[in-house]
């Protein structure tokens, strides 16, 4: 049941973030330390319904600067990357920032252990707001529209780890 006067979300794209090995930065400053891990691949591809539609792939490696919680139970993820839309070649840079639950499946990932297995979507994902920009006119609705999305993390054998995102356009209830 949808409540009058309350947004909802229209599904918008999924994107796939492959990461590689975390680079542990430090602080010597501040209470939680920074870690950058590289986001080295993946893609964007628009929900059939959903317009400006985009196809694309990372043009660039990617960071997404993470500063875990003291309790360890979560992660603040502030991540910026750039894809490349394979039809017209627009670029389309990407900002995020979320909270990830830390749950004994998603820790098995995140240490590399042999033990990890695709996490759910649910209570533990990640939940992320994203913002995009481009110099592209037919894509400019990406820049004005209000974006969430909830993650999870995918293990396959013999590739890297990857971070799934369902991205939803908020809209007006």
């Amino acid at each position: 049941m949808t409540e009058p006067n309350f947004p909802t979300l229209q599904p918008a794209m999924t994107m796939m973030v492959e990461i590689g090995s975390p680079l542990p930065v430090g602080s010597a400053s501040r209470g939680a330390p920074l870690t950058a891990v590289p986001m080295t691949g993946g893609t964007a591809i628009s929900h059939p319904s959903f317009k400006p539609s985009i196809d694309a792939v990372f043009a660039n490696q990617g960071h997404d600067y993470i500063h875990n919680d003291p309790s360890g139970k979560h992660m603040r993820l502030d991540a910026h990357g750039v894809l490349k839309d394979k039809g017209s070649g627009s670029l389309i840079y990407i900002h995020y920032t979320g909270v990830v639950n830390i749950t004994p499946a998603e820790g098995a990932v995140l240490s590399g252990s042999p033990e990890a297995k695709t996490t759910e979507f649910g209570g533990a994902c990640a939940v992320i707001h994203i913002t995009f920009e481009t110099g592209d006119e037919a894509l400019k609705d990406l820049e004005t529209g209000v974006f969430v999305a909830a993650g999870r993390f995918v293990v396959e054998k013999d590739r890297p780890a990857t971070v799934e995102y369902r991205i939803s356009k908020v809209v007006q209830g």
